[in-house]
């Protein structure tokens, strides 16, 4: 058994403090990313709400699934509902993942949907 955190853990720990000393009123674009799916929302930690969420497990026509393409209609997505939700400044949260990929995807893809961050 190992003794402290895991790497992973570390680098989503200093994201995170990174984020919050940056973030001033923003809401946070939070990533997900799991070996078949890759999940995001907008959330407002001021009153712990979340404010737009998508992900590539909806079965709304297109991608499904773990892949690049995916991932960018995942933040087409969330930049759509994110801006029938009022919200357009947001700060990104890649959590402990790396920003490359599908991470990055969703990302571009998010911003050409509108959001600023």
């Amino acid at each position: 058994m190992s003794k402290g955190l895991s790497l992973f853990e570390k680098r989503r720990r200093r994201n995170r403090t990174a984020l919050r000393a940056r973030a001033g009123l923003r809401p946070r674009l939070s990533v997900h990313r799991s070996g078949r799916h890759i999940y995001a929302q907008v959330i407002d930690d001021t009153e712990g709400k979340t404010l737009a969420s998508a992900s590539s497990l909806v079965k709304g026509g297109g991608q499904i699934g773990a892949t690049v393409a995916s991932a960018a209609e995942v933040g087409k997505k969330l930049a759509e509902a994110a801006k029938a939700a009022g919200v357009t400044q947001v700060v990104f949260d890649r959590g402990g993942f790396l920003y490359h990929g599908r991470v990055k995807a969703l990302a571009d893809a998010a911003r050409e949907g509108g959001l600023e961050f």
